[in-house]
């Protein structure tokens, strides 16, 4: 029973983080970007939190929200990202696994999709975390939540509405809500 409990507070607190990604996510929309949230591939037990379409066109960012322990900062240890002592890297290369998946599925020429990890409650080192995964070409970026909208805001130079369209059209048509396998 305490293990049910510990599992529901452990949900019910990354659940209370995203909520809040959401809302943070929100102000992104009059720049020309399109949000979803929680979705899931076809076939595939995992969600992907939120997934946001670039007011280019060219770009899709597959976003993980963490909720951390507020008494340990999030930095990098020997080139891996953790959470005070604890390793959490895994997470790093959960999402760049999601979003390599997301890339396939989309099948969309010309168009990349970055990983990206905000993480709530602990402070993350100066702000961001550039963390490397094997296999991946460039740095996935871990960011503290006051940098995550400044980040994407300051992201497209340009904006091509059609293009951009038809890439969120892509993706509502690849990318389905998520319910909880049952």
């Amino acid at each position: 029973m305490r293990r049910a409990d510990a599992s529901a507070a452990q949900w019910e607190h990354g659940a209370a983080g995203e909520e809040i990604t959401v809302r943070m996510l929100a102000a992104l929309k009059a720049r020309g970007w399109v949000i979803r949230h929680d979705l899931r591939l076809r076939g595939r037990r995992f969600n992907v939190d939120h997934v946001l379409c670039s007011p280019c066109g060219t770009a899709v960012v597959v976003l993980d929200t963490k909720s951390w322990h507020r008494g340990r900062p999030t930095s990098l240890i020997r080139g891996r990202v953790c959470c005070g002592a604890e390793d959490r890297h895994e997470e790093v290369e959960k999402v760049v696994k999601y979003a390599r998946l997301v890339e396939a599925a989309l099948a969309l020429p010309g168009v990349a999709v970055w990983p990206l990890l905000v993480v709530h409650g602990s402070p993350v080192a100066g702000g961001q975390l550039e963390a490397r995964v094997q296999g991946w070409d460039g740095p996935v970026y871990v960011l503290g939540p006051d940098r995550l909208v400044p980040r994407l805001a300051g992201a497209p130079k340009a904006r091509d509405s059609q293009r951009a369209a038809a890439v969120a059209q892509r993706v509502d048509s690849v990318l389905l809500p998520y319910t909880e396998p049952g």
